[in-house]
């Protein structure tokens, strides 16, 4: 395995211990009594998985591994702490992979990182949507218990094991609880967007946040040996702030950004209806046209291409995206602060700013 601070071969070992993880779980299934339907059918969900697997930034992964660095360094841990805690690492992107199979069949999302969704290619598979989207759910179901079963496997090489299982159990249940929250968002009126911005934010807190920032830090410090309460509460400080702002920088790239660099439609949010901190923003500060435009299209249907359009241009000329730029800057600085106040030795302040960087484009951590 490389060196935790070489960031461009971690990317390729993540990928590589990946698929060997998904690989082993799904081999303890007893197969060989199975039908060939069966069997072929259970083969076409473990490829699904390696493919859903592939790709993306691994920023969840990255996080945790310089957290683990920042306080432990590398030669105060031994080998089998090294692979372990790079396990954890990809386990965190298992359950990644399994949240966004199943937000995809919850949103209705027919790409991911420039692919079909799983649900939409087991669907074609099979010519069969029915089938396709209950496999789907599956697989994401399989997917997250893989998670927990290798970070126990894992956790068991630190001195607080017991802590790092439960704190990823924790993540787990909040990012549950916070697609419970997003959903009913979905069923608010649009009549008070002070509330809706409060509401989405805290969306973001427990679906984005909880397992994006909080939960690697938690684990790099709990892994590190810093004591669980202290773990707790520093991982919270930096990580909610850094991951309310992570969450509210994708959804404007949703915006300003195109599909080539995202892999999604740009305004795929719009044309589900999200209802969220961009939206909240130009109901409470556009123009009453504007407003009235916003209420019309939110309530409809669906909306078309011209929809979107209009919709992106309200955004802009409401100062709906500059709200939101503003927003990301204050909350990057509460988290930067948050690790510069820390008890923290200086080189490992300077790990976790580094890595914090990852989270949030340069232009937007220091907007004029």
């Amino acid at each position: 395995m490389s060196t935790l601070t070489d960031y461009h071969c971690t990317l390729n070992d993540i990928e590589s211990r990946i698929r060997t993880l998904i690989l082993q779980q799904f081999s303890t299934t007893a197969a060989s009594n199975l039908s060939s339907t069966c069997a072929t059918t259970l083969q076409k969900v473990v490829e699904q998985a390696i493919t859903s697997s592939e790709g993306g930034k691994r920023l969840r992964a990255l996080l945790l591994l310089s957290t683990f660095q920042a306080v432990s360094g590398d030669t105060d841990t031994n080998e089998i702490q090294q692979q372990a805690i790079f396990d954890v690492a990809c386990a965190l992107e298992v359950f990644q992979t399994a949240a966004l199979i199943h937000d995809d069949i919850i949103d209705e999302s027919a790409l991911r990182r420039g692919k079909p969704s799983a649900y939409c290619a087991l669907s074609s598979a099979y010519n069969d949507q029915h089938i396709g989207t209950g496999l789907g759910l599956m697989l994401g179901d399989l997917l997250a218990t893989a998670s927990f079963v290798i970070t126990n496997a894992a956790s068991q090489h630190f001195v607080y094991s017991k802590e790092i299982l439960e704190a990823f159990a924790d993540m787990q249940k909040n990012v549950g609880v916070g697609q419970v929250l997003d959903l009913s968002i979905e069923m608010m009126q649009l009549d008070n967007p002070k509330q809706l911005a409060e509401s989405s934010l805290n969306v973001f807190r427990w679906k984005t946040a909880s397992y994006t920032t909080v939960a690697p830090l938690t684990l790099g410090f709990l892994a590190g040996h810093i004591p669980p309460q202290e773990a707790y509460e520093l991982a919270q400080r930096i990580g909610d702030p850094l991951g309310i702002a992570f969450q509210i920088a994708d959804d404007l790239i949703d915006i300003v950004s195109d599909s080539k660099h995202t892999g999604k439609p740009i305004g795929g949010d719009i044309r589900e209806g999200k209802r969220a901190v961009l939206l909240a923003d130009a109901l409470q500060y556009g123009s009453a046209t504007e407003q009235s435009v916003l209420r019309k299209a939110y309530t409809g249907a669906s909306r078309s291409d011209d929809d979107v359009k209009q919709i992106i241009q309200i955004y802009y000329t409401s100062g709906a995206i500059d709200r939101s730029k503003q927003r990301i800057m204050e909350l990057w600085n509460q988290s930067q602060q948050a690790i510069e106040t820390s008890k923290l030795s200086d080189n490992a302040k300077t790990i976790l700013h580094t890595i914090s960087e990852r989270f949030i484009p340069e232009a937007w951590r220091n907007v004029q």
